[in-house]
């Protein structure tokens, strides 16, 4: 069986963290996802999709991402459901992330850096050495350096 889902899109909102009650931290958000289909005349549209992080996955989108944030999500498509407190069932389907990393470049948020993080510069370039050595040559070899093997007879491996 395969369940398997990829997306990339923007952040809806600002990611929140929680904490379950045994300590463990999750973070819920919608992505927005272009349709890659645009019916003449018409504007393109987009699904938001649910998505579900835990542990350092959540620690690391809410601490890095914010709300228009271009994000990419790996992770398989998840089912459950619950009842409000008037008794009513709610089905739920999103995306359980195993992996969620930056999409698109720090200039793609009109110029705002993504999230909170920052790019560094470029490090210098390290100095040259004084000469570097001749290349070896492999073409003065001989022939002599290698055995022949009779044909005739078994193989030696």
């Amino acid at each position: 069986m395969l369940n398997v889902v990829a997306i990339v899109g923007r952040l809806t909102a600002d990611p929140e963290l929680r904490t379950t009650p045994n300590g463990v931290s999750t973070c819920s958000f919608t992505v927005a996802c272009d349709r890659n289909f645009v019916r003449q005349g018409e504007e393109r549209k987009a699904d938001f999709i649910s998505v579900v992080v835990w542990r350092q996955t959540a620690d690391f989108v809410c601490r890095y991402f914010k709300k228009g944030s271009w994000i990419a999500v790996n992770g398989s498509l998840q089912t459950r459901t619950y009842d409000d407190k008037n008794g009513v069932k709610h089905y739920v389907t999103e995306v359980s992330a195993d992996n969620v990393s930056f999409a698109g470049n720090s200039g793609s948020n009109g110029g705002s850096n993504q999230g909170g993080y920052q790019q560094s510069a470029p490090a210098a370039p390290a100095p040259r050495a004084a000469a570097a050595p001749a290349p070896v040559s492999y073409s003065s070899g001989s022939a002599d350096d290698f055995a022949v093997i009779d044909d005739n007879e078994d193989l030696p491996f």
